[in-house]
């Protein structure tokens, strides 16, 4: 097939395009060209912007797009529309975020969506995120009408992750000592590698499915404890994990999520956030390799990039940690 990626050089996007090679389709990418030619020629590299400057895609058709950076509905909306007589399917990487809350297990596709009381803004945050998103699928299925596929991934994770909220606990684990583990060890854990990802997506498209997917992982739930430890038989068997519950970790002000990647202290209203349905995913054909791969594939990934700990973007300050251990021994 001929398969237009918008974006196409980063993480998912870049992962996309490795599948679609490795699946002998002919790829082309639109993006503003900073990343250079990463992929050496194998791909047609349009250069523009999606914000004022589609020029470059006019006269052009593809049998599928591939929007892997739609955040705003007035881009998604100029994309689709421009491309709506182009191209024969419209795919859109969405996110398990859009959903209205968090509050019920095994949450499906059939869900509501949230919504903003303003929607015309443009600021993407926390609160913002998942329903602009939704309304950027919404932008999609009107322009697609019959022809849309909207993946909604949990969180992505795997190698060229620059978020660093999976990456640190590889990290962490391999560096070894007292590990500060945070909250219940049979807290659940739902993450997607990007490789899985990517197969999933194309794997849809070449069996010309269409509709909404939840995307997450793994097949079988996942218990925090159990990451952690697959982690240690991976990287280090001699890393000693000390559990700390909510409470103390409050007391610390450490952070869940950004200085304690995936962890969401229990609550009412989050009790769903990593605890999605994926039946209809799993039907269709997503499947998963070994976290064991995730995780050796993500720190090996990690080390050759030569990033310190205080340069990621997430991930818990290992002085802090000393200090919230040696007040927890002591108890």
């Amino acid at each position: 097939m001929r398969i237009l990626v918008l974006g196409g050089t980063k993480f998912v996007g870049l992962h996309i395009v490795k599948e679609a090679l490795k699946r002998k389709h002919t790829v082309t990418v639109f993006n503003r060209g900073t990343a250079g030619d990463i992929f050496e020629g194998r791909v047609e590299q349009l250069i523009g912007d999606r914000d004022g400057n589609l020029n470059e895609l006019e006269g052009k058709k593809w049998d599928v797009v591939i929007d892997t950076a739609g955040y705003l509905p007035r881009l998604v909306k100029d994309s689709a529309s421009f491309l709506s007589n182009s191209c024969g399917k419209y795919v859109f990487i969405s996110t398990i975020s859009v959903y209205n809350d968090f509050s019920s297990l095994n949450m499906d596709e059939s869900f509501p969506v949230g919504k903003l009381e303003n929607e015309k803004t443009e600021e993407v945050n926390g609160e913002t995120y998942g329903p602009l998103k939704a309304l950027c699928e919404a932008e999609v299925k009107n322009y697609f009408k019959e022809n849309n596929l909207i993946i909604r991934p949990g969180l992505i994770v795997g190698p060229d992750d620059y978020t660093g909220r999976f990456t640190y606990w590889p990290r962490r684990i391999a560096r070894g000592g007292k590990v500060l583990s945070p909250g219940n060890p049979e807290a659940l854990l739902q993450f997607i590698d990007v490789r899985d990802l990517a197969k999933f997506v194309l794997h849809l498209i070449e069996e010309e499915k269409t509709g909404t997917y939840n995307a997450t992982g793994p097949k079988e739930p996942l218990t925090f404890k159990s990451f952690l430890e697959n982690c240690k038989e991976t990287l280090n068997p001699h890393a000693e994990l000390i559990w700390a519950d909510v409470s103390f970790l409050k007391e610390q002000e450490i952070t869940p999520w950004t200085e304690l990647p995936l962890f969401v202290p229990p609550s009412e209203k989050m009790v769903g956030f990593l605890a999605f349905n994926i039946t209809k995913a799993l039907k269709d054909g997503l499947t998963f390799r070994k976290l064991s791969e995730t995780i050796k594939d993500t720190y090996e990934w990690d080390h050759n990039r030569n990033v310190k700990d205080n340069e990621m973007k997430a991930g818990l300050d290992s002085n802090k940690e000393n200090l919230a251990l040696e007040k927890l021994l002591k108890k």
